[in-house]
């Protein structure tokens, strides 16, 4: 197997993690998938030798892409134009996780951070 190629595997083990946190940054499913996209583009084209943690990595570039677009967002004064309830993600999972639970509360300390940034 070529080095994209394992790297590629290695990226899909984490998706699911990272989609949670970016939704939970941006609070749109199709921005969080656009989130996702483009840690895979930074992935891509960085060496991770180096890297001894692949998750961490992966959802510390999540993180601040996401931030990216919120102050992209914000500098562009994009405002929605009701309430912003952010959009349900439908889960086909039964049953719940501690592992899951855990990847949540993290999600939400990264959200409280942007709330804090943002003050």
């Amino acid at each position: 197997m070529d080095g994209q190629g394992w790297l590629a595997e290695r990226f899909e083990e984490h998706r699911t993690h990272l989609r949670t946190v970016a939704y939970r940054m941006l609070g749109s499913v199709s921005e969080a998938d656009d989130a996702v996209q483009e840690t895979w583009f930074r992935l891509s084209r960085s060496d991770t030798g180096e890297v001894r943690s692949l998750g961490g990595w992966l959802t510390t570039v999540t993180a601040r892409v996401c931030l990216d677009m919120l102050r992209s967002r914000a500098s562009r004064r994009e405002e929605p134009l009701g309430v912003h309830v952010p959009e349900p993600i439908v889960s086909h999972e039964s049953g719940v996780d501690p592992e899951h639970q855990a990847l949540l509360a993290d999600a939400v300390g990264l959200a409280l951070l942007v709330v804090l940034d943002t003050l």
